[in-house]
């Protein structure tokens, strides 16, 4: 029996989500528990599965479509059910075209080919007919699609240089270096435009609305410090030189902001509007650079973990941010993020604490500078880091004990490992 699939809640108070694309085509049966669909949020994309077996009878909405939670999105039906199977409580708003009966597969785009009749066999498509015009079918992958979006261009226009001609990112990138360099005035000289548009993505919308929430309503205060990172530097050497994942300074940082949060517990807070919320592990969030913006995915008891699986899990944190694979559940939680812009050689920096946590640490380049040992200056590599942390579940005096203890787990590194 035919049945409607309504736009989830794939985020705790989402009034709205952006359909990518399916991932079943038209008649094709899939099992409980398959990935039907992939949904965007503004920070991450997320699979939608099948709650039971079935098949996709037709879609309601196109690919890229922001789509409010709980509207029809597909009819689904039992194997072997005709893709007209009338479903009485698809509401009329949806505008569904009578002809629909076979929806587009995953990932396909539709070019326009002026005054070519169809081929052999090929069905004209509605509403074209009558114009002599066809369209082929044009593949691209959800990212593909989604930069494309992005950059206000149409994924039909791009030529693909993928299997079958589908487009991928690659192609995209092509595409929008060519149209920024195609922008130029009429003259015949090429003049350098003043210059261009970026439409916000919802991604950037919802960074600028969280963190200028975190600037008006969380009243922030500033520690700083220096670390001697000889010996960290020196420890991190040692343990790549195993077989096992390989380690960095990053994640070494990590693994010691946990166990100052097992030493400093009264770090290891959110604020709430009726309490300040105590937590029993430490999950720390990690800044990792995207294309459309900056994402913090959250790694659960880093206190406990060893740091070859801390290595690991932000390894392939990183990877799948970047391609837009996290799930939301990976971007919630966490008490203090750690945000690292020393591999661009920034010395040191502050950082805007990401509600609801209660700080972030900002670290800043090992260098080389003279410090003084034992009377004498010497050189030495240091590593600044600055502290931002929010005021209303956390005092100067427990973020100051807090940088203290962490400071001196960087100097003594190995107690980092235990």
């Amino acid at each position: 029996m035919a049945r409607v699939l309504r736009m989830p809640e794939v985020a705790a108070g989402a009034i709205q989500a952006i359909l990518q694309g399916w991932s079943v085509a038209a008649g094709v049966p899939f099992g409980k528990g398959e990935v039907i669909a992939t949904v965007e949020t503004d920070k991450a994309v997320v699979e939608v599965e099948a709650e039971e077996a079935g098949v996709l009878l037709r879609t309601l909405v196109e690919d890229g479509a922001t789509v409010e939670v709980g509207a029809p999105i597909a009819v689904l039906g039992t194997p072997g059910e005709p893709p007209d199977t009338p479903v009485p409580d698809i509401p009329e708003t949806q505008n569904i075209p009578k002809d629909q009966n076979v929806p587009p597969v995953q990932d396909v785009a539709v070019r326009a080919l002026p005054d070519d009749p169809p081929a052999a066999g090929e069905l004209p498509v509605p509403g074209q007919a009558a114009a002599g015009r066809t369209r082929e079918r044009i593949f691209t992958s959800p990212l593909a699609r989604r930069l494309a979006k992005e950059a206000g261009l149409r994924v039909e226009d791009i030529p693909g240089s993928g299997p079958n001609g589908r487009v991928v990112r690659r192609d995209v990138e092509a595409a929008v270096a060519a149209s920024v360099k195609a922008v130029q005035t009429p003259a015949e000289i090429p003049q350098t435009p003043a210059y261009t548009e970026i439409p916000h993505t919802p991604m950037r919308r919802a960074i600028a609305a969280r963190l200028t929430e975190s600037k008006r309503t969380a009243p922030h205060f500033y520690v700083r410090g220096t670390a001697r990172a000889d010996a960290l530097l020196a420890m991190r050497a040692q343990l790549n030189q195993g077989g096992g994942p390989r380690v960095s300074v990053n994640d070494l940082i990590v693994k010691a902001a946990a166990h100052t949060h097992v030493r400093v517990p009264a770090m290891n807070v959110t604020w709430t509007d009726t309490a300040v919320r105590a937590h029993t592990q430490v999950d720390i969030a990690v800044a990792v650079a995207t294309p459309g913006g900056l994402l913090t995915p959250v790694l659960r008891a880093v206190e406990r973990a060893p740091v070859s699986l801390v290595a690991t899990t932000l390894r392939e944190y990183g990877e799948r941010a970047r391609t837009g694979r996290l799930r939301q559940d990976e971007l919630e939680g966490g008490t203090l993020t750690v945000t690292n812009l020393g591999m661009h050689g920034t010395e040191e920096f502050a950082a805007i604490v990401n509600p609801p946590q209660a700080a972030i640490l900002a670290v800043g380049a090992a260098r080389q500078a003279p410090v003084v040992q034992d009377g004498a200056v010497v050189a030495a590599t240091v590593l600044s880091v600055t502290l931002s942390v929010d005021h209303r579940p956390v005092d100067g005096v427990v973020a100051a004990e807090w940088l203290r203890v962490f400071l001196s787990l960087l100097e003594n590194p190995l107690a980092i490992l235990a």
